[in-house]
């Protein structure tokens, strides 16, 4: 999983890209944060694990015809992307290490408003990243925001390989 400021990063910014799709904006937060607040993600994240999120599944269950819905596949989509497109290498060692030390400037930047119940999960340090950069995980966030949702259901209902082609973390793993 992504970490949770980089998710509502990504929330934040589509917000700000698309103004008329969010019309509740605690419920499109909530949506956003609920795939990681469950004990069993892979139930949550459609695959067997949350590194291996499978879109059309996602579909074939639920639609985005609510703001909790929009969030919850926008967390997916973030997922998705994080994964299989954007890491170039991964290491369970070092990312959560590296979400903590971007945490602070990734708030600041994208406005990120934690809700309370996921204030206690969200750590900050200092330091070195070893497998995120600063710059390319902006980057990641502004890219991913600009993704309209209704875009993806159709090319994940068409099967563009884009969106459903999972690459398993063994082959970025350091």
């Amino acid at each position: 999983m992504a970490g949770y400021v980089i998710h509502l990063a990504v929330g934040e910014e589509y917000i700000r890209n698309f103004p008329a799709e969010i019309k509740n904006y605690e419920d499109f937060i909530d949506g956003i944060i609920y795939p990681d607040s469950v004990s069993d993600k892979s139930i949550s994240h459609y695959g067997p694990k949350s590194s291996q999120v499978n879109l059309k599944a996602f579909f074939m269950e639920k639609d985005i015809d609510n703001d909790f819905n929009k969030g919850y596949l926008l967390h997916l989509v973030t997922d998705y992307l994080f994964y299989n497109k954007f890491l170039k290498t991964f290491s369970k060692q070092y990312i959560y290490t590296d979400y903590d030390i971007l945490n602070k400037t990734l708030e600041e930047k994208f406005k990120v408003k934690l809700p309370e119940k996921i204030k206690t999960n969200v750590f900050y340090k200092t330091g070195e990243t070893k497998i995120l950069n600063l710059e390319d995980t902006i980057n990641f966030i502004t890219n991913t925001a600009k993704y309209k949702l209704e875009d993806i259901k159709k090319a994940v209902n068409n099967n563009d390989k884009f969106w459903l082609e999972i690459r398993p973390l063994d082959k970025i793993k350091i």
